[in-house]
């Protein structure tokens, strides 16, 4: 069964059209990669699935019903979450207070015990519960990023570039987490430009070029394709 559905959406920033026609699915369980370079689409096709961006045409569908014309707080109800580009964390604020910024719409009773679960997960957050999250590093913020996504009880996770400027240490480990939440049940659409990572750790994948899907297909296949090696693997 497709968890999400986008089909033919087409979006525009003014004059400029960031999205023409796209469709793409991803089913419960997968871990879904879009790849492609700088102003592809990317991430103007993550902001219409949360509402932030409105298509000019498509429909957006999670678990069979329609996310258009959702205000984002109701989109991350239904268990869509996204981890933005550069990870929006709050600078001025704790480590702790950001995660709890992540459950800011649940009143059930098991907050503290989810902020319990994700300090478990990431043990360097749970040493800088009460640090500024400024003063953290790249991957430190970047774990919180996720962290804080996770205390929302996603079902499916929008992660957006969550490689990017971090060192290939910090990636590893990043992608070795992204892995175990699938392994866990979360459903994950990956934009990533690091695409021979994002290749190897996906079911899926989709190649987006000037707003368009031009490739899809296994991403151990489009791993090995020649158009997908020359442009995204300097192969």
């Amino acid at each position: 069964m497709s968890w999400l559905e986008i089909r033919d959406v087409s979006a525009a920033y003014g004059p400029v059209r960031a999205l023409d026609g796209v469709s793409l699915s991803v089913a419960e369980g997968e871990i879904v990669a879009l790849v492609g370079s700088n102003c592809a689409g990317k991430s103007t096709l993550m902001k219409t699935v949360m509402g932030v961006v409105r298509p000019e045409r498509g429909s957006v569908t999670f678990a069979g019903a329609s996310l258009l014309g959702l205000a984002v707080e109701a989109v991350v109800r239904r268990g869509v979450v996204l981890v933005p580009e550069g990870r929006g964390i709050l600078a001025s604020l704790t480590v702790r207070e950001n995660l709890r910024l992540g459950a800011y719409h649940r009143r059930d009773a098991r907050v503290a015990t989810d902020l319990d679960q994700i300090a478990e997960r990431f043990p360097v957050l749970a040493r800088r519960l009460e640090q500024k999250a400024g003063s953290l590093s790249g991957g430190e913020q970047q774990m919180l990023a996720l962290g804080r996504a996770l205390m929302a009880r996603p079902r499916l996770l929008l992660l957006d570039e969550p490689s990017l400027g971090l060192a290939p240490v910090v990636v590893a480990s990043i992608f070795d987490i992204i892995a175990s939440l699938a392994r866990e049940g979360v459903t994950v659409l990956l934009v990533e430009q690091n695409a021979a990572e994002a290749l190897r750790l996906a079911h899926r994948a989709y190649v987006l070029e000037t707003g368009r899907v031009v490739l899809e297909g296994k991403a151990s296949d489009l791993l090995q394709h020649e158009r997908v090696r020359e442009a995204y693997l300097g192969a």
